[in-house]
């Protein structure tokens, strides 16, 4: 029985597997034999990150149909609230590197959950542009107040402050959180492993949700909202599922990217964040979950592949981002692709033909 005979959704779900997979045994190898440089070994774990992302994000603009333009809110929300959950933990005495970790990505997806599910009650009744308005306007409100936020931890606790870290009346504490500073002195924890380990969960919750009930009823207010109101699906819980499931993983992702790097702050977690996982997500094909993964890997790599022609870099890589929307709309590459659609086609309606006539002339026997 090969991949062909299988369904078109669980042709999908291996190939989505098998590609993360893959990628994982690929790279490890060429990084043992030192064909990997340092700079793009340093880029794995981001790479991981914005695949988490672009799936999450899928969800919610391919699946769901809606386009939301505050991701990068819901992952600086789970950043930054893991650093701070690991800064407890550190201290309380817990250095295993995979407790700190796990820890913190759990706390930081349930606190970017209940943030995207409390957002999610009126922005969800809302549709099209508006959404995308109030979204946007999320993710700034958020990188705004983060801006504001000092906190620190020392024996008696946390501590918390808008003014400033002076404030904060600590005694021979850690400060985590210093205001536009960001955080400060992260315990850079996160791997390869744990960032392949993060994929494969944002993958299968995104598979499973997508493939269960509650994924079809999803994507019937997607196809046609009045038709689904009409059979008497809630319009508005199923959409606000998808983005508070959405928020979650984003947040789980800021965690695992926000423990690659020494210092994050607030202003990296901007506009143009969220821009660049909603490309990542366009380019890769509309509620198309291995087209996710493929281009954020893909498209984080790209600029670190082509540093030796620092000039030219940036250009080559908007042109590779205008060929890649272009290409798929041409005629020539159209007719190829129905070429070969066609010839596999009658392959595997030659191989049913002739199983149907072997059976046929077993039974006349």
């Amino acid at each position: 029985m090969g991949i062909k005979t299988l369904k078109p959704q669980t042709r999908s779900t291996i190939i989505t597997y098998a590609i993360v997979i893959a990628a994982f045994l690929v790279v490890t190898v060429l990084d043992g034999l030192g064909f990997i440089s340092n700079s793009l070994s340093g880029q794995l774990v981001p790479i991981c990150a914005y695949v988490s992302l672009a799936v999450s994000l899928n969800l919610v603009v391919g699946v769901s149909g809606e386009l939301s333009l505050g991701h990068a809110g819901f992952m600086s929300v789970g950043a930054f609230t893991g650093v701070v959950v690991a800064g407890c933990l550190a201290r309380m005495g817990i250095d295993n590197e995979l407790m700190l970790f796990a820890g913190s990505a759990v706390v930081g997806a349930i606190v970017a959950g209940i943030i995207g599910f409390l957002v999610g009650i009126p922005v969800m009744r809302l549709r099209g542009d508006y959404l995308a308005i109030v979204t946007l306007a999320f993710g700034e409100i958020i990188k705004n107040l983060l801006n504001n936020f000092y906190i620190g931890v020392d024996d008696a606790g946390l501590h918390f402050s808008m003014t400033d870290s002076s404030s904060l009346g600590m005694t021979q504490g850690t400060i985590l959180i210093n205001g536009p500073k960001g955080a400060v002195g992260i315990d850079k924890i996160s791997t390869f492993a744990l960032g392949i380990l993060l994929v494969l969960i944002t993958v299968a919750v995104v598979l499973n949700l997508m493939h269960s009930r509650d994924g079809r009823a999803i994507m019937a207010v997607r196809d046609n909202r009045i038709a689904a109101e009409s059979v008497g699906i809630n319009t508005t819980k199923y959409r606000l599922m998808a983005f508070t499931v959405a928020s979650a993983l984003a947040g789980a992702a800021g965690v695992l990217y926000a423990m690659n790097y020494s210092t994050i702050t607030p202003s990296q977690f901007d506009f143009n964040q969220s821009i660049l996982i909603l490309v990542y997500v366009v380019l890769g094909g509309m509620g198309n979950i291995w087209g996710s993964v493929v281009s954020a890997a893909f498209l984080t790599v790209l600029p670190e592949v082509l540093r030796p022609i620092n000039q030219y870099r940036m250009l080559l890589y908007a042109i590779v981002l205008i060929l890649v929307m272009v290409v798929p709309h041409l005629k020539i590459y159209q007719r190829a692709v129905e070429a070969l659609r066609r010839r596999f086609g009658r392959g595997e309606a030659d191989d049913a033909t002739e199983s149907v006539a072997t059976e046929g002339g077993k039974a006349d026997a």
